[in-house]
């Protein structure tokens, strides 16, 4: 009996618990500059182009996009890529 007056209160203490402890923090820094730039101007959309995939061919339209601020300010650019199956030519 003493257990079950005892549990929610222990439910709650490791709830607060979890939610209370420090979360990762954010590395705002990456080896690859070709789909995520932090700070600066927004970089220039490259042009659309077409590949071939084998029988068919993707239509491939690449943007870059402000996905927030770093917590000193910075813009965050990430490469957003869009890519559409056309018949090939």
């Amino acid at each position: 009996m003493p257990l079950r007056r005892c549990l929610p209160i222990l439910l709650v203490a490791a709830l607060a618990t979890g939610c209370a402890s420090t979360t990762i923090a954010p590395r705002y820094t990456t080896d690859n500059p070709d789909v995520l730039r932090i700070g600066g101007e927004r970089p220039a959309n490259p042009d659309q182009r077409t590949e071939s995939a084998g029988s068919y061919c993707l239509e491939i339209a690449e943007r870059w996009n402000d996905h927030g601020k770093t917590p000193d300010g910075q813009v965050l650019w990430a490469k957003d890529t869009l890519r559409k199956v056309v018949p090939c030519r």
